[in-house]
């Protein structure tokens, strides 16, 4: 019997439960650098770390298609990585975070042949300044989410003994064969073993003869 539950337990359904914990880390970071690159082309200018036009919460199509775009599709993936416990779910998560990285780096540079809008250029003084902008922005931060997303990727196409036994404590729980028997035992119960103590009426409720 418990061959067969561990068999059960393991089976392929078994095989896409993992622990929320197993993406949670790499989840977290593509979801806060997300959240970074959707946000800093409108709040940048206050801190003078900015690209042209640099206005706050000025739009542009090539701040929609270049920043905001893959920064929603990275929290996205972020948040399936951190908050799912399927194998199947959490890497579609990953594989969504490894496309906003890549396009994060590689989108500035099809701009122009795409006609997706001009990015504009840094607001920057000196060479250092531009190639913090610059990372920051664009290629460093696609590295980063790519650099997580890979990470949490490789993390979930391993089936460690962790997952094993989380999946056997699930279903375990969803089976509960104790107390299914429990619930069989107190159904096939008579109440021969235990009679039933008749209680005769308060004397104020006999009828009374007349």
């Amino acid at each position: 019997m418990v061959d067969v539950d561990k068999k059960a337990a393991t089976g392929h359904g078994g095989r896409l439960r993992i622990p929320r914990s197993r993406g949670a880390l790499g989840g977290l970071a593509v979801l806060l650098l997300g959240i970074w690159g959707a946000l800093i082309p409108f709040i940048g200018p206050y801190f003078d770390f900015a690209y042209t036009p640099d206005r706050a919460w000025a739009w542009s199509a090539a701040r929609g298609w270049l920043e905001v775009l893959p920064g929603a599709v990275a929290m996205v993936g972020g948040l399936f990585m951190l908050m799912s416990r399927n194998r199947l779910i959490a890497s579609f998560g990953g594989w969504l975070s490894v496309a906003a990285g890549a396009w994060f780096v590689v989108g500035p540079f099809l701009a122009a042949l795409l006609r997706l809008g001009d990015i504009g250029e840094p607001v920057a003084s000196t060479d250092l300044r531009r190639a913090l902008i610059e990372l920051t922005y664009f290629y460093g931060l696609g590295a980063l989410i790519l650099f997580f997303a890979a990470s949490s990727l490789g993390r979930l196409s391993v089936r460690s003994t962790r997952d094993i036994a989380f999946a056997e404590r699930v279903w375990t729980a969803d089976h509960t064969p104790v107390a299914e028997e429990k619930k069989v035992v107190a159904t096939d119960h008579t109440d021969t073993d235990h009679p039933k103590k008749v209680v005769s009426p308060p004397a104020d409720a006999r009828p009374h003869s007349a």
